[in-house]
């Protein structure tokens, strides 16, 4: 093992289960704040503002503040800023995503769009796909948050935005820019807002295919925990391995010298 001077902390599976925080997750982010280690909670979930997401891991103990998160709204709100197109986007989503994109100085609009973004949205409506294929088909620039295309729940696995966004580009027959995990756009986003070297940062995450990924994806090193989606058995037969793999945040000792 070897020590970091940044980290990249994924959320559902490795913060918290749901409702219910990971003790030694929440002791392990304590001793970084002691430490004064910069930390970073990066998460797909675009439907959630900052503010939202600072607020539940603070009432799980977590230090948190709103510029300790980087949710894929305000990554996608980013990357739309950089491109040279039309400031303006037609927006399936939830308030986290439309607060992101209007706070970003870009224009929500039906008409003749510069972008079509999908976000996961729980009333997703037919119309809705429909106008986001139309524009597309004019030329709109076509932009997801993320591509998962299944959410856990309490009743079982529920639609993701992968699956939702997955209508427009069958339809239209064009794909579009995934910001979040397992993209290294986010990652990138994220790195320069720690303000940390990449090769002295480490993503630590609970899920192979988004998290693990997104950190090989950016060529940062990987700290696979445990605690959540991808088994340590499924992880072994994983073509790339996690830089390390540990059974939860308890196991890493985050000042161990180089």
């Amino acid at each position: 093992m070897k020590s970091y001077q940044g980290y990249l902390i994924d959320l559902d599976g490795t913060m918290y289960r749901g409702k219910e925080p990971i003790p030694e997750a929440v002791t392990f982010v304590k001793e970084l704040q002691s430490q004064r280690i910069p930390y970073l909670f990066v998460t797909n979930n675009s439907s959630a503002t900052p503010e939202d997401v600072a607020l539940k891991l603070q009432n799980m103990g977590v230090p948190c503040r709103e510029d300790h998160v980087l949710t894929t709204s305000l990554a996608t709100a980013e990357y739309l800023s950089a491109q040279s197109v039309k400031q303006s986007a037609y927006v399936i989503g939830e308030d986290g995503l439309k607060e992101a994109v209007r706070s970003a100085g870009i224009v929500v609009e039906e008409e003749n769009p510069g972008f079509v973004v999908i976000g996961i949205d729980r009333s997703v409506t037919y119309q809705k796909l429909a106008n986001a294929c139309i524009a597309v088909r004019n030329g709109a620039h076509f932009v997801s948050t993320n591509a998962d295309v299944a959410l856990p729940s309490e009743k079982g696995f529920l639609p993701g935005n992968g699956a939702v966004t997955s209508v427009v580009t069958i339809s239209t027959g064009t794909e579009p820019v995934f910001i979040g995990k397992p993209e290294k756009i986010m990652i990138e986003q994220a790195v320069d807002i720690l303000g940390v070297p990449s090769e002295q940062t480490a993503v630590i995450g609970d899920n192979y295919e988004t998290d693990i990924k997104a950190g090989i994806n950016a060529g940062l090193d990987t700290i696979h925990v445990g605690t959540g989606v991808t088994t340590r058995e499924a992880l072994l037969e994983k073509p790339i391995q996690p830089t390390y793999a540990i059974s939860s945040l308890q196991d890493w000792n985050i000042t161990t010298p180089y």
